[in-house]
């Protein structure tokens, strides 16, 4: 196998977006947010947010993706943190 700059990018997107999930799945489990700083998922959303427009700009997929994923988890998220303080 030849790894390739796109390759990396795929297998690291991969595994910090698996690493994100199972905690994701927990938290829309059980509702509790408790655990949960507003101002650091609020922070870390729109991080994520922005990694996502960097991607977008440079047609770099790899990062399209895995931040299109990790958006739609954290964004749900700091829904639930919002509703459920």
């Amino acid at each position: 196998m030849i790894l390739t700059p796109e390759l990396v990018g795929y297998l690291a997107a991969a595994l910090t977006t698996a690493s994100f999930a199972p905690q994701a799945l927990h938290t829309f489990k059980t509702k509790d947010v408790s655990g949960i700083s507003l101002g650091m998922y609020s922070a870390f959303t729109l991080g994520v947010a922005l990694w996502l427009v960097y991607g977008l700009l440079l047609g770099a997929w790899p990062i399209v993706a895995a931040n299109a994923i990790t958006l739609s988890l954290a964004g749900l998220i700091l829904a639930m943190k919002l509703r459920y303080r």
